[in-house]
């Protein structure tokens, strides 16, 4: 039973989405602020994090900030605001999906069962040579573990971002469209704009880039193709 933090200052949305999650088959657990949910996770790390933006002591950014420096747990953004460039920043921050208030209960549920979904099938996806690996140079991705690493040192990613780049390591070289990087990175065959892809991206290039590496190369107006790395 995959357990679910839901983190928001609003007991009454939290009720709504604990309610909706447990009649699912999901375990939940609550949190009325930033400092609750780092506590709570400290504790006992769920298995995807459900995540207001706006909240006293400690915002939903803030909270992901923290999140992302040790963990890949999946994170879904909650927001009263239905502004793109809330967005773009919070996928550039390291979530992997963004619901707008107000809501469809069922619809939020349904993105929880398909993130995790997602997971478990790339984790069982075995193309690489000795059936767990896929490598290029000196990148390479465990499909157990679910990491990546660059020189053995091993770069954190999202669930998103990992899909996307083991579809640009399973064609090396080739030009790989925007519309191909999200069925590799959603595969629950959603629909997003260009400028989420994008933004993930630009996010996996600045992590790659904190280790010393850029293997993505940008064609612009055409997609992106992993380089010789």
């Amino acid at each position: 039973m995959p357990t679910i933090l839901v983190v928001d200052d609003d007991p009454h949305i939290r009720d709504v989405i604990c309610f909706a999650l447990k009649k699912d088959g999901f375990s939940a657990i609550e949190a009325e602020n930033g400092e609750h949910a780092l506590r709570l996770f400290r504790q006992a790390p769920p298995d995807l994090v459900i995540l207001d933006i706006v909240m006293p002591e400690l915002d939903g950014t803030e909270v992901c900030k923290v999140l992302r420096r040790s963990s890949i747990v999946p994170i879904i953004f909650l927001s009263s605001r239905d502004d793109e460039v809330d967005r773009i920043l919070g996928l550039e921050l390291g979530g992997d999906d963004y619901v707008t208030k107000p809501f469809s209960p069922r619809e939020l549920v349904a993105r929880v069962r398909a993130i995790l979904r997602r997971g478990k099938e790339e984790r069982r996806e075995t193309p690489g040579a000795d059936g767990h690996w896929l490598e290029h140079g000196r990148l390479r991705l465990d499909l157990d573990r679910y990491a990546a690493f660059w020189q053995g040192q091993e770069v954190v990613l999202t669930l998103t971002e990992f899909g996307i780049l083991r579809t640009l390591l399973n064609y090396p070289g080739k030009v790989c469209n925007r519309d191909q990087l999200m069925d590799g990175g959603y595969q629950d065959y959603r629909v997003v704009s260009d400028r989420t892809i994008d933004s993930h991206v630009r996010r996996l290039r600045a992590k790659f880039k904190a280790v010393g590496a850029d293997p993505i190369e940008t064609l612009h107006g055409i997609g992106y193709r992993l380089g010789p790395c």
